[in-house]
């Protein structure tokens, strides 16, 4: 389909910020777009310093490494409302949170999240890496260069929504050039001998997050129907109560 010009993607890159500080941001956006305040989807891009998150239906065994050792690598540790099990996020790591009303698209979580691996499909795709997905599994995946699958699959993007009022938030972490030993803290996903990789990895080479935020803004664009257009944060002018 066309993007209608009057449906848009308002794509905030963020830069490096503080998990924290991009978790609140992204809450507030949310209650914004909820109230109408915000009258566009959102697609937030961001980079953080090392953290690992807790999903909802996270298991504690999971967690191999102790809060303690954690902090002493310099690593924080969060426990939020999205879904999925643990995981990390890191300098390297392309995350993005779309705040998207379901109301104007289709009010069904699971087509939302076959959506997000879609445009991340194409996004990785845009750059010679065949995306698919793993049955039962929620994330993406690859097997090596576009037309020259060479390995076992590998995971390169993790997925972790929450909704409200069929308004999202949370999100995905796409691996760009991220330093994947850090994984090793953890059971990614809950997924026992899961093999993470990147963009770099895959593809033997350097890779430009700008490049790549370019092409995820563009994926989400074609995925869901609407024309992304880059906004400043301070653009969203947030004034929205917060949730009761």
């Amino acid at each position: 389909m066309t993007p209608d010009a009057a449906r848009e993607l308002w794509v905030v890159r963020l830069g490096r910020m503080a998990y924290a500080e991009a978790l609140e941001l992204q809450r507030a956006v949310a209650r914004a777009r909820i109230s109408g305040a915000v009258p566009q989807d959102v697609l937030l891009l961001v980079e953080h310093d090392p953290v690992v998150t807790m999903g909802r239906t996270a298991k504690q065994q999971n967690l191999t490494t102790s809060p303690e050792l954690l902090a002493a690598r310099g690593v924080e540790l969060f426990e939020v409302e999205r879904g999925g099990d643990v995981t990390y996020h890191g300098p390297g790591q392309l995350v993005g949170y779309p705040i998207v009303d379901l109301k104007r698209h289709r009010q069904d979580l699971h087509w939302y999240l076959r959506q997000v691996e879609e445009a991340l499909i194409v996004a990785i795709g845009a750059r010679g890496i065949a995306g698919e997905r793993s049955e039962g599994y929620t994330g993406v995946w690859t097997r090596g260069l576009v037309d020259a699958a060479s390995h076992p699959p590998r995971k390169v993007a993790s997925i972790g929504v929450h909704a409200r009022d069929w308004v999202t938030w949370h999100g995905f972490a796409l691996n760009v050039t991220t330093e994947l030993s850090y994984f090793g803290l953890i059971v990614p996903c809950g997924i026992a001998g899961v093999d993470m990789t990147s963009m770099s990895r895959e593809l033997g080479a350097p890779v430009e997050m700008r490049d790549v935020e370019r092409d995820v803004a563009a994926a989400f664009g074609r995925v869901f129907s609407l024309e992304p257009r880059d906004v400043s944060a301070d653009a969203l002018q947030l004034d929205a109560p917060a949730p009761a």
